[in-house]
């Protein structure tokens, strides 16, 4: 059988990406842009493979909710370059993996890199703060955050903390000189 060397190298990197999926028990991934329908679709399937696997009420609500918040994130914040600047202007990367005691949910979006500091600073104060901590961080840009142009002052953030109550794990890596992709993982104990 001949076949094209394209789409031989193809399907290989879909047998070794089905492959990592496994070995880190990813149950779902997504790229592209994040609307309330794909939210909701998220939710539905998210809900099923839990219920498959007999997950707690209290364990589904709170991934339901950190998926939530985190979808949302994307979809307000992921800034948007000109169409030939990136691949992925506008759009995010989304997937929740389980392991043994916890679920992860990751997110990733392209950001300017004049956010990163302020994202930074936000996300280090956060992963300082115990629960009582949060909480008042919460009251407090509540009452007098500063909202972004986009409508936010981390409290997506803080919400998933406190939720949580695991520190959130981020990264930022460049993809050209005034952008980066922004990666963020909050993990949901299954053992609550």
């Amino acid at each position: 059988m001949t076949r094209d060397k394209n789409l031989t190298g193809f399907l290989e990197f879909v047998y070794e990406f089905y492959k990592t999926m496994k070995a880190h028990e990813i149950t779902l991934v997504y790229e592209g842009e994040i609307t309330h329908q794909i939210t909701k679709a998220f939710t539905s399937l998210t809900g099923s493979n839990m219920s498959k696997e007999m997950e707690s009420d209290n364990v589904q609500r709170k991934v339901f909710h950190v998926m939530v918040e985190c979808l949302q994130n994307i979809s307000k914040h992921a800034d948007t370059f000109a169409k030939n600047d990136f691949l992925y202007s506008g759009r995010g990367i989304f997937l929740v993996s389980k392991a043994k005691e916890e679920y992860n949910v990751t997110t990733g979006n392209v950001i300017d890199n004049n956010k990163i500091e302020e994202i930074t600073s936000l996300l280090e104060q956060i992963n300082s703060l115990n629960k009582e901590g949060l909480k008042e961080l919460y009251k407090n840009q509540m009452k007098e955050g500063r909202l972004s142009e986009k409508g936010g002052a981390g409290l997506g953030f803080i919400d998933i903390a406190r939720k949580t109550g695991k520190k959130l794990i981020y990264d930022f890596h460049p993809v050209s000189e005034t952008a980066s992709f922004f990666l963020l993982t909050s993990t949901i104990s299954r053992t609550l």
